[in-house]
């Protein structure tokens, strides 16, 4: 029996090859319009209703676009609430947990990146197994912890948690960065007579510039949003974040003033849209920085 020589494919079979491509393309691309599509909808409903008034809320044919967009939502849920102090207190636990969590794993990224053995190992896989704990399983440790630090309804005290609960992936993220430093710039440092600490100050720390602040403001989107340790940690109302303020505008059985608690939300959800837009190009970067690197 004689064998086909090798050689380049039929015509018709490579024809044939691009017309079930295709189908196939479009059908991920279908896939990817539905998602977008899904993710969008509740940002709209959003911001649709937090513009609406309160006749077109109760309108039993409800519309997309406001017919008679007002600004009174936004100034009822001033009215209502203390906004301004929730969203104050969200600022200072948000930057203190980014500042101090950048703090804190930029040296720790740098030994789990640099030495290999079983111990980093162990810290690596401790890290990844850590994200997924839920939060009903680190909350009363915690609880007991920060009330013998007398640090309960304090703010450093759910700055301590977030900084606790953003610091595992601040670890992964900025040792994918550090192992894209090229090592032979160090071992030149070396050479130079620095020691490890001035290394990583003067040599390391520039190039991981982008990687801190991309991690710092990604442990501080994550703060910013964060709603139950909040709920459990804070009692009095004036030391309460956004997340736990918004929910004021639900009534004792369940009823939602909906035109104000949307125009509170889009105001909630703008810093995140802005920082996360930001920063995502560099939170791609980072993930992926380690696994490129030869």
């Amino acid at each position: 029996m004689r064998r086909r020589p090798a050689g380049p494919a039929p015509a018709g079979r490579e024809s044939t090859g691009l017309r079930t491509g295709r189908p196939a393309r479009a059908a991920q691309y279908l896939a990817l319009l539905a998602y977008l599509v899904f993710l969008a909808f509740p940002f709209v409903w959003l911001v649709s209703t937090a513009f609406k008034p309160a006749r077109e809320l109760g309108s039993l044919h409800p519309t997309w676009i406001p017919e008679q967009p007002t600004l009174d939502n936004f100034r009822q849920a001033f009215d209502e609430q203390p906004l301004l102090q929730a969203a104050a207190n969200s600022l200072i636990v948000a930057l203190g947990a980014a500042v101090i969590a950048v703090v804190i794993a930029t040296p720790m990224a740098y030994v789990m990146a640099r030495h290999r053995g079983r111990l980093a190992t162990a810290a690596t896989g401790w890290v990844v197994v850590s994200q997924a704990f839920p939060f009903v399983l680190v909350i009363i440790p915690l609880f007991l912890i920060l009330k013998n630090l007398h640090l309960i309804n304090t703010l450093w005290g759910l700055v301590l948690v977030y900084v606790v609960w953003s610091l595992p992936f601040a670890l992964w993220m900025l040792a994918g960065y550090v192992r894209a430093v090229p090592t032979e710039l160090e071992e030149a440092a070396a050479v130079d007579g620095a020691g490890r600490v001035r290394t990583l100050i003067s040599v390391v720390a520039p190039l991981l510039a982008p990687g801190i602040v991309a991690t710092g403001l990604f442990a501080f989107i994550t703060a910013w949003n964060e709603f139950f340790f909040a709920l459990v940690l804070l009692k009095t109302p004036e030391k309460q974040t956004l997340p736990v303020v918004l929910t004021h505008f639900l009534g004792a059985e369940g009823v939602a003033d909906l035109g104000p608690l949307a125009a509170a939300a889009f105001l909630a959800t703008l810093p995140s849209l802005v920082l996360f837009a930001f920063i995502q190009r560099r939170i791609t970067g980072g993930m992926t920085a380690g696994a490129v690197k030869s």
